[in-house]
């Protein structure tokens, strides 16, 4: 194998475009001479080249980030992931994540920009350029995290490596999680050190956003080292695969509980310096969806489902899109019909509360859930606007510009018999989130509505749960910030304050929410569960659900008692006379689940003959994290034959052969 396919050859070309031809060519000559990276704009579209790179957005022809929580107990597309099957996901040669070419280019980058910036070399205004080599730290560090919660243990790689085999092999030994995610912390701290405090618009990553997301790092690997404790995934724990390759491993704090407390506490301090700037200025829900150009506007809604978040005050960094400058997605086509591939669960609209603040067993209120416009009847106001029923109006902007003519004016009965994606419901569950009600933005692929990336909204909750880890109590700022959510989310009098719901929770009605659970137990701790509660229906479609359970261990109960994914209330009400083509005998030809599973659609469970879903969601340990590719331990052995001779290790329970899945 040559040298320049190892993951770490650090030489990059600035506009690869996929991972293949970066890997495999040397870099243009265009950039390493000594003129380059000597002005302000060469150093500023250094850094823009991250946003598109590694910041998350909507893509061109789906519904963009709110897909991204798909396969866990928020929302599923029409096929599982196969991590919920047993021996489905299988060890491979190869693993598209174990990706290193983002953070290689910023290492370059960085390499060549802070040496001539500290030796004086780059033209331009100093605080400009400050602020574009703070972005490139916290891009390292978010591509950094990305690579954690795929991988755990990492090696820490801070400069463009020469194209030696033993630098580049000794530079392959994986550190521990704890230490990457300090690493990753200490990247965001530099980056907050050159950027400016303020006087960048929010399409930049500014001070506010590096601080916010490193309270999400730090609550990460705190919750990470607490609910995984003595476990192969953290260092020193039973079987942990790194012990070899990091003989006699101390913790930074000395021990793994006070190493979990410096992370709570980074969080829990970086999160409040954040909330206490944002705090009291959240955009509020009105609960009510415009019907027509003469509605006012629901801010909540808004932040959303716009196309320009420049004014709006809880939002800090957000991605802008272009009809004009061709940068375009698909997120109005996807709002405005079937939601391109995702639907709600029943476990997540069930989570939500009422409009008293009380779950839906305990609630003064009747829930009701024959009907979707009964189902979001007096509850909490997040879900009312969205969630979409029959009769609502979606679109009443521009409605005679032909150029867009992928629209619903009005909302029909969910398609849940079509398995075109972009007409068919999944789960019968309808989503609003995105929504700007413009016909102008609904040609095909010819969307361009915001990506919200970081909403101040964030920082309280990640306070509350990280505040609330340190002292198991409600003290410090946790019941003004928690109070401060549920005004903006739109509740009222008793409803706000949160011991109304902790009161009347009962943990044995709560066992559909997979959060309820940490190492295959139900909580007992009904504040904590309710923390976690307010985070799950604050953030529905953010992209953040994925992350929370796989640190709070959430999945383990699957191993024993599978997960049926469950949508709309079908069978026995009302909407069942909605459809006269239901086939539900699961055979080939079935297009919705038999009544004798469940009352309720189950999108998985259709078709029985080989479905691996059919009887339900399961779990493997070792699914907590992605296997190395087999590859990369022949690419690092001395010979590049033995595996066992790599600085490398497996993660737990996952084989080093090839096509091998799970061993537990």
């Amino acid at each position: 194998m040559k040298l320049y396919k190892l993951f770490l050859l650090a030489l990059p070309i600035l506009g690869a475009t996929s991972c293949n031809d970066y890997l495999e060519q040397v870099p243009p000559s265009y950039l390493t001479p000594e003129n380059f990276y000597t002005s302000e704009d060469q150093v500023q579209a250094a850094a823009n080249k991250f946003y598109q790179d590694i910041l998350p957005g909507h893509g061109g022809w789906d519904y963009g980030t709110y897909i991204t929580d798909n396969n866990t107990d928020n929302q599923m597309s029409l096929y599982p992931d196969d991590k919920f099957g047993t021996g489905l996901w299988k060890v491979s040669n190869t693993n598209g994540d174990w990706n290193w070419g983002n953070v290689r280019n910023v290492n370059y980058q960085l390499g060549q920009i802070v040496e001539k910036y500290k030796a004086g070399q780059i033209s331009g205004s100093d605080n400009n350029l400050r602020q574009y080599i703070g972005e490139l730290y916290f891009f390292r560090a978010y591509a950094y995290f990305t690579l954690l919660q795929r991988f755990g243990d990492l090696p820490i790689i801070t400069k463009a490596l020469p194209d030696d085999e033993a630098v580049l092999v000794a530079a392959d030994k994986r550190e521990p999680c704890n230490e990457v995610a300090r690493f990753i912390i200490s990247d965001l701290d530099t980056a907050m050190t050159y950027m400016p405090k303020s006087g960048f618009a929010t399409t930049r990553v500014t001070y506010d956003a590096a601080n916010l997301f490193k309270s999400r790092v730090a609550l990460y690997e705190g919750s990470w080292l607490t609910n995984f404790a003595g476990t192969p995934f953290v260092p020193n724990g039973k079987g942990w695969p790194g012990a070899a390759k990091n003989a006699d491993y101390k913790y930074p704090s000395g021990s793994i509980e006070a190493e979990a407390k410096y992370f709570f506490t980074t969080a829990a301090k970086a999160a409040e310096q954040v909330a206490e700037k944002y705090k009291g200025n959240l955009s509020v829900n009105t609960g009510k969806v415009p019907q027509s150009l003469d509605d006012p506007t629901n801010p909540y809604l808004s932040i959303w489902g716009s196309t320009d978040d420049s004014k709006v005050p809880d939002v800090i960094l957000w991605r802008q899109y272009s009809k004009s400058l061709g940068v375009r997605n698909d997120v109005e086509v996807a709002v405005q019909k079937g939601n391109i591939g995702t639907g709600f669960t029943r476990s997540l609209i069930e989570s939500y509360l009422m409009k008293d603040g009380k779950p839906i067993y305990a609630s003064q209120y009747e829930y009701v859930d024959t009907s979707l416009n009964k189902v979001r009847t007096n509850r909490d106001p997040r879900l009312s606007v969205f969630l979409k029923a029959p009769g609502d109006i979606n679109c009443f902007k521009n409605v005679d510009d032909v150029s867009g003519d992928h629209w619903t004016r009005v909302e029909t009965v969910p398609a849940i018999t079509n398995t075109n994606a972009e007409d068919g419901y999944i789960t019968g569950y309808t989503i609003r989130k995105g929504m700007t009600f413009d016909r102008a933005l609904t040609a095909n692929g010819g969307s361009y509505n915001v990506c919200v990336v970081f909403r101040a909204t964030e920082a309280l909750l990640n306070y509350m749960e990280a505040e609330y880890m340190l002292t198991k109590s409600l003290s410090g700022k946790v019941l003004e910030y928690w109070e401060d959510v549920r005004r903006a989310a739109g509740f009222t009098g008793e409803a706000v304050n949160p011991m109304t719901t902790i009161n009347a929770t009962d943990m044995s009605k709560e066992t559909r929410d997979w959060g309820a659970y940490s190492a295959g137990q139900l909580l007992s701790d009904k504040a904590l569960y309710n923390i976690r509660r307010e985070r799950r229906c604050e953030l529905i479609a953010e992209g953040l659900r994925g992350m929370d359970l796989q640190r709070w261990r959430s999945y383990d109960q699957l191993m024993k008692t599978p997960a049926h994914t469950e949508g709309i209330h079908l069978w026995g009400s009302p909407m069942e006379k909605w459809y006269n083509n239901l086939v539900a005998n699961g055979s080939s030809s079935s297009n919705v689940s038999s009544p004798e599973l469940s009352a309720y659609l189950r999108p998985h469970e259709k078709i029985k003959a080989n479905n691996s879903f059919f009887n339900g969601l399961t779990w493997h340990m070792a699914h907590y994290l992605e296997p190395l590719p087999i590859r990369q331990f022949l690419l690092t052995a001395s010979d590049h034959a033995t595996v066992s001779e790599s600085p490398l290790y497996q993660n737990p329970y996952w084989p080093t052969t090839p096509d091998a899945p799970a061993e537990q």
